[in-house]
């Protein structure tokens, strides 16, 4: 009997996947295997500029029982590296409420901007944490700028180590 194909894990199920991948005792920890920029950008979905105008914590599933929270982001998208094919315009982005499940606290209302890297989940929510790149654009050295547009991008088949910040 063909098996019918499988959708995405929702938002709300990654949460309490990484949730359940948090090694016991380790309330507060989350850690990420360090990487170099552009191979940050190969493996993310999409790579934004993009300044946060509010945020907003909101719960992780439409589950009244689901005691799971998310902050909600909305960002005014200033531009779009990668992920044309999937989204056109992107007007909120999740993560996490809690730092030991690997949210982002980001500076709303403020002049900050930030290059974004993200995941784009099933129902068409972009989804961050500690383990994307997610940098102010103005820590971003020039050639990273400049690499963002031209190069990172076109050479995806390279392994970059994680120490060369270029």
């Amino acid at each position: 009997m063909p098996r019918s194909p499988r959708p995405a894990p929702s938002w709300a199920l990654l949460l309490r996947l990484l949730a359940l991948l948090r090694p016991p005792g380790l309330g507060e920890a989350c850690s990420c295997a360090p990487a170099h920029p552009q191979q940050h950008v190969c493996h993310s979905a999409l790579a934004i500029r993009a300044k946060i105008s509010s945020e907003k914590v909101v719960p992780a599933s439409a589950d009244p029982a689901d005691p799971q929270k998310m902050i909600r982001y909305e960002i005014k998208q200033i531009k779009m590296f990668k992920g044309f094919e999937k989204v056109n315009d992107i007007q909120y982005i999740y993560t996490p409420f809690d730092s030991s499940l690997c949210g982002v606290k980001l500076e709303a209302n403020s002049q900050k901007q930030y290059l974004l890297t993200g995941q784009i989940l099933s129902d068409g929510k972009v989804f961050v944490h500690l383990c994307n790149y997610i940098e102010p654009w103005e820590n971003l050295s020039f050639l990273q700028r400049e690499s963002l547009n031209h190069h990172y991008h076109l050479n995806c088949g390279c392994q970059v180590p994680a120490g060369h910040l270029e």
